[in-house]
């Protein structure tokens, strides 16, 4: 017998999700998130269940983002737009991320190891949020053409300062004071204590069984370079953002300089403006709807299919952008991804 992609279960008044694909590190596809968003809903309203806790099987990761191979078969056998496959599967998956935004118990997050895009909207809008010594966490989504999504803007935007700039341009990992620094967790937990926290959990509430365990988390290395990161990334376009890096005298900005001229233009300059939009938007579901209507657009755009070809389906880690630099990507172009959808918007609704 296989075993299901996620492991559901109710045990001592917890709602426990466990994502099962370790192979895959866990990487989400859309039975799981339907699995999820099942489960979430029986029980927000199920007295047996106080506290929901969310973790990922084996050592490599919590979640190591979406199924992108299956989104490249889409993209590729011309399979795009909100009814494709993977139109259909983002459409619940943001669905999924508002109700954890929202949820109304506990929803307590382990970020062990490997947590990435699609792994951040399962975690990074829950209440009580656990990274270890071995946490990773990051966007990654320019890197392959995409931009990021799951209410990742929503995240990067609130983050001090513009460190959610850097790390979305950049797709820099975050380690667990970065994390907690950028507001994407809250707790630091070593991973030799995650066994006792859950079975306190089973009879504690869930500050308390919390305070049992975690401890101070490491120092933030983003923190200790805000002053150069503030300085450049509080531009107006990524072409003086990568000017001002290039200008600044501490080799990290050089370096974060470097890093962005390899992601892809297009992708780059839409996810600057997500930012900014994401910035003043009131709520997760308004920036989860124009998430949305981006993300339909990158399904059919080049970049998309050849970010994946490059970094996981050849390997051979040179992308073929088009446009090829950020300069020839017009106005027009990113204003695309913006296009109202009709009929077939996400039109996620807040209780605000």
């Amino acid at each position: 017998m296989t075993e299901p992609e996620v492991l559901i279960e109710k045990r001592a008044g917890l709602g426990l999700i466990t994502l099962n694909r370790p192979k895959a590190i866990n990487a989400l596809n859309h039975p799981m998130t339907l699995a999820i968003t099942d489960a979430l809903r029986a029980w927000a309203d199920d007295d047996e269940v106080r506290t929901v806790v969310v973790t990922g099987a084996g050592e490599r990761g919590l979640c190591a983002g979406g199924d992108i191979v299956a989104i490249h078969t889409d993209a590729t056998g011309g399979a795009t737009g909100a009814d494709s496959p993977t139109g259909r599967f983002w459409r619940d998956e943001y669905v999924l991320n508002a109700l954890i935004g929202r949820y109304p118990k506990p929803y307590l997050v382990v970020m062990d190891g490997i947590v990435m895009g699609g792994g951040v909207g399962l975690s990074g809008h829950g209440s009580h949020r656990i990274v270890t010594e071995r946490s990773k966490i990051g966007m990654p989504e320019v890197g392959i053409g995409f931009i990021p999504d799951v209410g990742g803007t929503y995240l990067l935007a609130r983050s001090p300062g513009e460190i959610g700039t850097h790390v979305a341009l950049t797709t820099a990992r975050m380690a667990a004071g970065d994390a907690i620094a950028a507001g994407f967790a809250d707790y630091f937990v070593a991973t030799e204590h995650l066994p006792a926290l859950l079975d306190t959990l089973c009879t504690e509430a869930v500050e308390v069984a919390i305070a049992k365990f975690a401890t101070a988390a490491p120092e933030s290395g983003l923190l200790a370079q805000r002053t150069w990161i503030d300085a450049c990334y509080s531009a107006d376009s990524v072409e003086e953002i990568v000017a001002r890096l290039q200008a600044h005298d501490a080799p990290e900005a050089a370096e974060a300089a470097a890093d962005i001229l390899t992601k892809s233009p297009v992708a780059l300059k839409v996810a600057l403006r997500s930012l900014r939009s994401a910035r003043t938007a009131p709520n997760l579901e308004t920036v989860l709807n124009e998430e949305y209507r981006v993300s339909i657009a990158a399904l059919s755009s080049p970049d998309l299919v050849e970010g994946i070809r490059a970094q996981v389906i050849d390997k051979d880690r040179k992308p073929r952008w088009s446009p090829a630099t950020l300069a020839e990507v017009s106005t027009a172009q990113v204003d695309a991804y913006f296009a109202e959808l009709g009929d077939q918007e996400l039109g996620l609704v807040s209780n605000d």
